[in-house]
């Protein structure tokens, strides 16, 4: 099912003559104060997706203030990191005649090709420099594996192989997740998604949060995480 929704979510992305559809918004009412079952999600704040890195988003860097900020009224707080193979298979260089943002069908579904980015154990990888976090306990590695891209810090591209990061919460007693971080529109959407699969109640905050928006990419996926129930915020709503 998680990988049909993907293909539509795609679908909707990169289709002709998409129109940016306003999604509803599913606004938190009043003040959220974060306790011990709370935890801080920090999606891919890399130099690969800053100014100057291979994937660049737009603003990228200007979410490190926000989530540093945020992190003080956190117990819990988990970081991810894309950490790729060298040609991997959601390069675009890695497939003969294709070029980056073109789409290609994997045995998993459909694959946006992306430039070579976040590859293991390169500064590109590494986790952005002003990013003070010292009390996160964890951080997840994904798409490490060559074949499968792993947008989602919960579930890999295939839909079906888990990073252990639900297992990992749940075991910590974890009941809400605020997700932060890079992309909106694809890892931390992504992330979002499989979290309310996984049980548990989710809020992505959103200007702590940069889009690609590739040809309509930020609606859709809003439109996508709001019908499945995550709540969009600001960092204000936070107490």
């Amino acid at each position: 099912m998680q990988t049909a929704h993907r293909r539509t979510l795609l679908k909707a992305v990169y289709g002709a003559g998409l129109a940016a559809a306003t999604a509803s918004l599913s606004f938190a009412a009043g003040r959220i104060k974060p306790d011990g079952k709370s935890a801080l999600i920090v999606v891919d704040v890399q130099n690969c997706f800053v100014t100057g890195g291979t994937l660049p988003v737009k603003g990228g860097e200007e979410v490190v203030p926000v989530i540093n900020k945020l992190a003080a009224a956190f117990e819990n707080i988990v970081v991810t990191q894309d950490w790729h193979t060298k040609g991997h298979a959601s390069f675009a260089s890695t497939h003969a005649g294709k070029k980056p943002f073109e789409v290609k069908k994997l045995a998993y579904g459909n694959q946006v090709l992306w430039p070579d980015h976040c590859v293991q154990g390169t500064e590109d990888a590494a986790l952005h420099k002003d990013l003070a976090l010292p009390t996160a306990q964890l951080i997840v590695r994904k798409g490490y594996h060559q074949e499968v891209d792993s947008y989602s810090a919960f579930t890999e591209a295939d839909g079906k192989t888990p990073t252990g990061l639900g297992g990992y919460l749940k075991q910590r007693g974890i009941k809400r997740v605020f997700v932060t971080g890079l992309a909106t529109d694809f890892c931390v959407a992504w992330t979002a998604m499989d979290a309310r699969k996984a049980g548990f109640e989710v809020y992505v905050i959103e200007d702590a949060t940069r889009a690609i928006d590739l040809n309509g990419s930020l609606a859709a996926a809003w439109k996508q995480m709001t019908a499945r129930g995550v709540k969009r915020i600001q960092s204000t709503d936070l107490a």
